[in-house]
C-alpha cells in the first residue's frame, strides 16, 4: 500500500510564522505574490443579485390527497396510532382508502381526511399567476397548494400535466405576482456557472450553485436533458435553474442517485421544450404529439460498414408497427431513417423527438438508406396515443397507469418473435420511458416476469402489474439477444 504523507500541524504552524517573517523584510515580492493568487479569489462569481433577482417567483409547493377513515369499533387503536404519527412523524399516519361497495352510501361514521403527501418546488411564469413545475411533483394530489417567499399560500389549479417531459402547468389567483425572466437552453455551454433555488426536503428557498456539466444527455425518448453538479435534493424537483444573467434556462427535475440523496449529478429540463410543452397545456389541457410507428435503434458501427453508410449515424428500423403511418407508406424492417424533413437524425432518439413535434395529419418527408442508397417515403403522421390519467380504482386503466409510472409500453409477442427469442411467453417493449429508460431497457426487450411471477402475455403482465406497489421499485427479468437478466425499475419519479 502507498504511504499516505501527512503534515504535522506544527511543521504547518512554523511554515505560517516563516511566511509572515518573510513577508516583513521583503514586502515588495510577498505583496506581489499575494496579488497574484488572491486574484482568481476576486473573480469567484457573486449569486446575491441573481436570487434576490428571481428568488420572490420561485414557490413551495404541497400537496395533498384524501384518505378514508374508518372510525368505527377499534377507533381508539387508530386514533392512538394517529398520535403517534403526528408526535414523531409530524403527519398522520396514511390510511390506505376503502371502496364503498357499489349502491351503498357512506356511512356517517367513515370520513374522509385530507393528509400531506408531498413537497417540490415551481415558478411563476406569468404575473396573473401561471406556474411551471414537475408533473411528477402533483401527480395523484387531491389538492395543490402554492407558497410565496412573502409567505402568501394560494390553492392552484392543475392546467395539465405531461408525463412524458416531466412539465405540469398550475395557476393560482393573482395579479402583478413577481415572475421569472425565461432564457435560451440552446445558447447553454458546458462549463457556465448555474444556480438552483427551491425547496429540498422542504426548506423552503434554498438556494445552491454550480455548474453545467453536459448540455444535452439522453435519458429519455423525448427529452435530452442538462447535466450539472448543482446540489439538488427530494424537494427541489419543478425548481428553476438559472444562468449568470438572472434567466432560467432549466427546470430541476432528476438526479443520479444510489442512496435517495444528492451525488453529484443532476439533470434539468431544458426551458426551450418545456415552454413548448408549457403552451400546449395552457391551450388543450394536453400534449399532441406525432407517430410513425416504427422502433428503432442507433446504427452499429459494422453494420454501418456493412450497409455502405458513411458513418454510424441515423435511426436502424427494427420493427414496423401493423397498421401505422411507417407501414403504409412503404418503410420496412432493416431501413435506416436518415432525415426527417431536411433533419438529420444523428441518433435514434432524435427520431421521436421531430416526430412528435410533427402536427397530426401533417406530411412528413423521411430519407431512408435501403439496399445501398437512399430514397424519400413520404409519410403522413398520426397522432401518438393519448397518456391516460391513473385511474383510482382496479382493471385496465389501473393495470396502464402501474405501466406508465415505470415507463413501460408492451405488447404481445408474436410467434415468430418467440421462435427467434426461443421464449414460451412474455411481452416485448414497444417504447420505454421515464424508470423504464434510466434503467437501461430499450425498445424489443422482452419481459418474462415481474418479480416472481412469470407473465406469458399482455394481458397477464397487465394483471400482474395492476398488483405492484407503485411507490418502489418493480423486478423484471429481461431477455435481450440470448442474455437473461433481472432489472430493477424504479418509479418516473424517483
Amino acid at each position: 500500500m502507498k504511504a499516505k504523507t501527512l503534515f504535522p500541524v506544527e511543521k504547518i504552524a512554523s511554515t505560517l510564522v516563516l511566511s509572515a517573517f518573510v513577508g516583513f523584510i521583503a514586502p515588495t515580492a510577498m505583496n506581489a505574490n499575494a496579488v497574484a493568487i488572491a486574484a482568481p479569489v476576486a473573480g469567484l462569481p457573486d449569486f446575491t443579485e441573481l436570487v434576490e433577482k428571481s428568488g420572490p417567483a420561485v414557490v413551495n409547493i404541497r400537496t395533498t390527497e384524501k384518505v378514508q377513515l374508518n372510525q368505527s369499533a377499534g377507533g381508539s387503536e387508530d386514533e392512538q396510532m394517529q398520535e403517534f404519527f403526528r408526535r414523531f412523524f409530524g403527519t398522520p399516519m396514511p390510511i390506505p382508502k376503502q371502496p364503498t361497495p357499489k349502491g351503498k352510501k357512506q356511512s356517517p361514521q367513515q370520513q374522509e381526511e385530507e393528509v400531506p403527501r408531498g413537497v417540490g418546488s415551481g415558478f411563476i411564469i406569468s404575473q396573473d399567476g401561471f406556474v411551471l413545475t414537475n408533473a411528477h411533483v402533483v401527480d395523484g394530489a387531491s389538492e395543490v397548494y402554492v407558497k410565496l417567499t412573502d409567505k402568501r399560500e394560494f390553492k392552484a389549479k392543475v392546467i395539465g400535466a405531461d408525463r412524458r417531459t416531466d412539465i405540469a402547468v398550475l395557476k393560482i389567483d393573482g395579479s402583478k405576482l413577481p415572475r421569472v425572466t425565461i432564457g435560451d437552453s440552446d445558447k447553454i455551454k458546458a462549463g457556465e456557472w448555474v444556480i438552483a433555488i427551491g425547496s429540498p426536503f422542504d426548506l423552503e428557498n434554498t438556494v445552491t450553485a454550480g455548474i453545467i456539466s453536459a448540455k444535452a444527455r439522453d435519458t429519455g425518448d423525448y427529452l435530452p436533458l442538462i447535466q450539472t453538479d448543482v446540489a439538488v435534493n427530494p424537494g427541489n424537483s419543478g425548481g428553476p435553474l438559472i444562468n449568470m444573467r438572472g434567466e432560467v434556462i432549466g427546470v430541476n427535475s432528476q438526479i443520479y442517485s444510489r442512496s435517495g440523496g444528492y451525488m453529484g449529478i443532476s439533470f434539468a429540463i431544458p426551458i426551450d421544450e418545456a415552454m413548448r410543452v408549457v403552451e400546449q397545456l395552457k391551450s388543450a389541457g394536453k400534449v399532441v404529439r406525432g407517430y410513425l410507428g416504427v422502433e428503432r435503434i442507433d446504427v452499429p458501427k459494422d453494420v454501418a460498414e456493412g450497409l455502405g453508410l458513411a458513418k454510424a449515424q441515423g435511426a436502424l428500423i427494427q420493427r414496423v408497427m401493423p397498421g401505422s403511418p411507417a407501414e403504409k407508406a412503404g418503410v420496412e424492417v432493416g431501413d435506416v431513417i436518415q432525415k426527417v424533413n431536411g433533419t438529420v437524425i444523428e441518433k435514434a432518439v432524435d427520431l421521436n423527438r421531430i416526430v412528435g413535434d410533427i402536427k397530426p395529419g401533417g406530411k412528413a418527408t423521411v430519407t431512408v438508406w435501403r439496399k445501398g442508397g437512399a430514397k424519400d417515403i413520404v409519410i403522413t403522421v398520426a397522432e401518438a396515443d393519448v397518456e391516460k390519467a391513473p385511474a383510482k380504482a382496479g382493471g385496465k386503466q389501473k393495470a396502464e397507469a402501474a405501466a406508465n409510472v415505470f415507463g413501460l409500453s408492451v405488447t404481445d409477442l408474436t410467434e415468430l418473435q418467440k421462435r427467434e427469442a426461443h421464449v414460451s411467453g412474455g411481452v416485448i417493449l414497444e417504447s420505454v420511458d421515464g424508470g423504464a429508460a434510466r434503467a437501461g431497457l430499450q425498445a424489443g426487450d422482452i419481459i418474462t416476469r415481474i418479480f416472481n411471477t412469470d407473465v406469458k402475455d399482455a394481458k397477464e403482465f397487465a394483471s400482474v402489474i395492476a398488483k405492484v406497489d407503485t411507490k418502489k421499485p418493480v423486478l423484471l427479468l429481461v431477455k435481450r439477444g440470448d442474455v437473461s437478466k433481472f432489472v430493477a425499475v424504479r418509479p418516473n419519479n424517483q
